[in-house]
């Protein structure tokens, strides 16, 4: 990785501002995975190791720049103390006097956790005076959020040109793996898309068709493709505006000579909902009044051989509407055949992410990203301005 991170500076009785990713789901108020917190788990105990001062910051939900008490980060901080097994201390807020006084008597070795960012309206607008109050906290900036990174918030970008700015280890970790899969894998390089929108993708396929061997499409996205082809897909979720988009990416592929799969079957019902009547038909079969809810059998069988016999497998979106069972199976099979490969398994963050947690297949997988959106902006090829930012070597 070609920028600077904490193990490349001396972090001794310093204060380190460490932007972590705590947007950890919530059910009623209880902490429903802690895999976000547990991923911080490296750079903080670095810092502690080495005496530093560390102040994490992070946000939790939308809370639109207005406090919310569902939204306060308590229960973060005493689920991170559990883990470290160190007192964490909570702050009422993230800036202001009673901040920097709880900040100025910290110790070496403490670790504080500032209240939600995005209590302030400053922090998704870059505020010029957000970003200095953040930074008047610390002498040392790390971003270890790789779920932010792709927002120029004063988190991730304003703090970072006010203090020296280096990468935490997660961070380091999600952009070696991302980088070396697109940049120099494995071969075969195999890539799997799921989601709703072919236009959430347009970016990460047109970049895939000129690194990878092989797509695979699932989800709803696979429709707009299956239209284009001249299927009928029924009431199935189609972007009718994308299918001459939809045509050209095929024929790019088939120009590449890459091995482009849509579903051979797929799995329809007669409404959308966990109850309603389903049934496998042909991809070029789907009844009128009926809608495509996930690949069929026979596709989830052809998909999960392709990715067995890969030696780099990227995965992001589900494969169907996975969080109703009669509809989870499709990608519950890719799921099952990266936990099987022998090769580098790498799963973007969000729904992809939710799904092998789901199917307690997680620690199976070479990297489960921690950033949905920004793993999207990776796969497209853009640069992250929350990484851009950051001290080259």
């Amino acid at each position: 990785m070609r920028k600077k991170t904490i193990r490349d500076v001396d972090v001794q009785g310093k204060r380190v501002f460490v932007r972590v990713d705590f947007n950890v789901p919530l059910d009623d108020g209880r902490i429903a995975d802690d895999r976000r917190i547990r991923e911080a788990l490296p750079t903080i105990t670095l810092l502690r190791e080495h005496r530093a001062r560390t102040i994490l910051a992070s946000h939790l939900g939308r809370p639109q720049g207005k406090v919310d008490d569902t939204l306060r980060l308590d229960s973060v901080a005493k689920r991170l103390g559990e883990l470290l097994g160190a007192e964490v201390r909570k702050l009422q807020d993230c800036i202001g006097p009673e901040v920097e006084a709880a900040v100025a008597a910290m110790k070496d070795g403490d670790v504080v956790l500032l209240e939600n960012l995005r209590f302030h309206k400053g922090e998704e607008a870059n505020d010029l005076e957000f970003a200095p109050a953040l930074a008047r906290l610390a002498d040392l900036y790390v971003n270890d959020a790789f779920g932010t990174a792709h927002r120029a918030h004063a988190s991730t970008v304003g703090i970072a040109k006010l203090l020296p700015a280096v990468a935490g280890l997660l961070l380091e970790k999600e952009l070696n793996y991302l980088s070396s899969a697109l940049e120099n894998p494995n071969r075969p390089f195999v890539a799997v898309l799921g989601g709703k929108k072919v236009s959430d993708k347009i970016g990460v396929i047109r970049n895939l068709l000129t690194k990878s061997d092989a797509l695979l499409i699932g989800g709803a996205m696979s429709y707009t493709f299956l239209k284009a082809k001249g299927f009928e897909v029924g009431k199935s979720l189609c972007e009718d505006d994308k299918l001459d988009l939809a045509r050209s990416l095929m024929t790019d592929a088939g120009k590449r000579r890459l091995a482009f799969h849509l579903p051979e079957d797929v799995v329809v019902a007669d409404r959308f909902a966990e109850d309603a009547a389903y049934k496998t038909v042909p991809a070029e079969a789907i009844p009128k009044d009926w809608m495509g809810m996930d690949i069929g059998s026979h596709t989830a069988a052809t998909y999960a051989k392709v990715i067995r016999d890969a030696m780099t497998v990227m995965w992001n979106g589900p494969m169907g509407v996975f969080e109703m069972p009669p509809f989870a199976r499709g990608t519950r099979a890719v799921a099952e055949a990266m936990a099987q490969s022998k090769g580098v398994t790498i799963v973007g963050g969000g729904d992809s992410a939710a799904a092998v947690e789901q199917e307690g297949l997680a620690n199976q997988m070479t990297h489960v990203s921690t950033g949905g959106g920004a793993s999207l902006e990776f796969l497209e090829g853009k640069e992250l301005p929350g990484v851009a930012v950051l001290a080259d070597r």
